[in-house]
């Protein structure tokens, strides 16, 4: 009988996931875990992160009670391998999801050892993985990208649609995952939000509320990129050049139908026609540059509300079920986003609102209430995290860090003062260079390896990323010791380019 590379492949995984020991502690005594993950929710986008554009008074809960992490970082920044490396603990090279290819979901997951240690684990909302999750006793996932209004849901019985807003359809979801769990095991309830990803669609009450706002412009909106290689100026993520007429919100006229209406809601205009004091008037140049940067604003920040809404009546249900003091609470992004920063939207490169995430825990007992974490966090250390806190042992093909002794307020010897970082999908949507980097605790070396250009920056002085030091005569013994670290890292974290000519083919959508 022929035994095909899949199957062997799952037996493999199998024998690996039944080597580790669970834990031998009462099921029922340990931790809860509710994981709450946004989709491109910057963290300048939180009061609790200093946020001067919005108020986020339920994630400020959060962080008033638990812990917040200042430097937590994404290893790959978009939606799906980010999701790969948190189930997975490891790097796109090594769970294979480097760009929007399908999951393999016969190999380990985070999951799938807390379901063995007696875990009841549940996967809510966004999953944009391509395969069905594996290692849920009960999963309800939006299929792909998922839409904001009267969503479809899968489930293991199939596609229904739920009439109402994703964000609050994802909420109910999860509490009744809550309300309906064992109540003689603990669980672990991954809870994924929609929003805020574009195309940014609030809730009517969110969008009438931010529809007036003037929102504050970032520093950095109108950067020359004069000291920059090429790739952020052949990006085509830039906010006064590439969000659409349907990214505006603009309508269509009334005859347009079907692909004609599309095709003009996909025009990036260079002019707009709109009301201002009760009058029409034409916005062009600066005048339009302005108001695309607001537009955009109003609904990513009302989008966030509704989220924020959500938490709070997790935090509440908790509350009230009288479980909040025997459950650890995260709340985090997959990345960060571009808020303008940089002239950009979206996400992609390496620069710091891009590559910072949102990390929040509250843990009742253990983190000290209103502490702020400044060691270096990773999201390939999310998975072991999750491990440590149920008890077990980590495995030792993750290759993160568990984060529980920073959580107790612990600085282990030896922490990391550097990572790895890698992006592959070149063009991909917006036309974003491929390249690897390392961030220090002090600076940043990136290099665009099909173009053979580097950038280096002195976060120290230059926070912003805006001088690029790289062929500065005084930094070439900084540059040789960067580019030494990064050598070592990428050979630390075993990539030896597996994906750097050849990515696998689309399969998440």
């Amino acid at each position: 009988m022929r035994i095909t590379s899949g199957i062997l492949r799952a037996a493999f995984w199998m024998a690996v996931l039944w080597s580790i020991p669970s834990a031998h502690t009462d099921p029922a005594t340990r931790p809860n875990i509710l994981f709450i993950m946004s989709d491109d929710h910057a963290a300048h986008a939180i009061s609790a992160y200093g946020s001067k554009l919005n108020k986020t008074p339920n994630i400020d809960r959060l962080a008033n009670e638990g812990m917040r992490f200042q430097h937590c970082f994404c290893v790959n920044s978009i939606c799906s391998p980010s999701r790969a490396t948190i189930l997975t603990g490891k790097y796109s090279h090594l769970n294979g999801v480097p760009t929007f290819n399908r999951f393999d979901g016969s190999q380990p997951t985070v999951a799938k050892y807390l379901q063995r240690a007696g875990y009841y684990t549940g996967m809510i909302g966004k999953w944009h993985l391509g395969s069905d999750p594996t290692g849920f006793d009960k999963w309800e996932i939006l299929p792909g990208q998922g839409v904001y209004f009267n969503p479809t849901f899968i489930n293991p019985n199939g596609r229904h649609v739920i009439n109402g807003y994703v964000t609050d359809l994802i909420t109910d979801l999860s509490i009744d995952f809550l309300k309906n769990r064992p109540a003689d095991k603990p669980f672990f309830l991954m809870c994924h939000h929609k929003a805020p990803h574009r195309p940014w669609q609030p809730e009517e009450k969110y969008r009438a509320a931010f529809a007036g706002k003037q929102i504050p412009e970032p520093t950095t909106l109108r950067d020359d990129y004069s000291t920059r290689t090429d790739a952020i100026r052949e990006c085509t993520q830039k906010v006064f050049y590439d969000l659409t007429r349907r990214d505006l919100k603009l309508q269509p006229p009334g005859d347009l139908k079907g692909r004609a209406r599309d095709q003009w809601l996909d025009v990036k205009p260079t002019e707009v026609e709109t009301e201002i004091d009760g009058h029409k008037t034409v916005l062009t140049g600066d005048a339009l540059n302005n108001w695309k940067y607001q537009r955009y604003m109003q609904d990513y920040l009302a989008c966030i509300q509704s989220v924020d809404d959500g938490v709070g009546r997790l935090l509440d249900w908790l509350d009230q079920a009288g479980l909040a003091a025997n459950t650890v609470v995260i709340y985090t992004s997959d990345q960060g986003f571009f808020l303008g920063d940089h002239g950009l939207f979206d996400k992609r490169f390496m620069y710091e609102p891009s590559v910072k995430m949102p990390f929040i825990v509250r843990w009742p007992g253990v983190t000290k209430p209103g502490a702020v974490q400044e060691l270096m966090a990773i999201n390939p250390d999310f998975a072991p995290t999750f491990i440590d806190i149920a008890g077990l042992s980590v495995p030792p093909d993750m290759q993160g860090v568990s984060l529980v002794p920073l959580l107790k307020g612990e600085t282990p010897a030896g922490w990391r003062t550097s990572y790895y970082y890698r992006y592959y999908h070149d063009p991909g949507d917006h036309n974003t260079r491929a390249h690897y980097g390392i961030r220090t605790t002090t600076h940043k070396l990136i290099y665009f390896w099909k173009k053979n250009q580097w950038e280096m920056y002195d976060l120290a002085t230059d926070p912003d990323e805006l001088q690029n030091l790289y062929n500065d005569s005084t930094q070439q013994q900084t540059v040789a010791e960067l580019k030494a670290e990064l050598y070592r890292l990428k050979k630390e974290v075993k990539d030896d380019d597996q994906y750097a000519n050849q990515q696998p083919p689309p399969g998440t959508d």
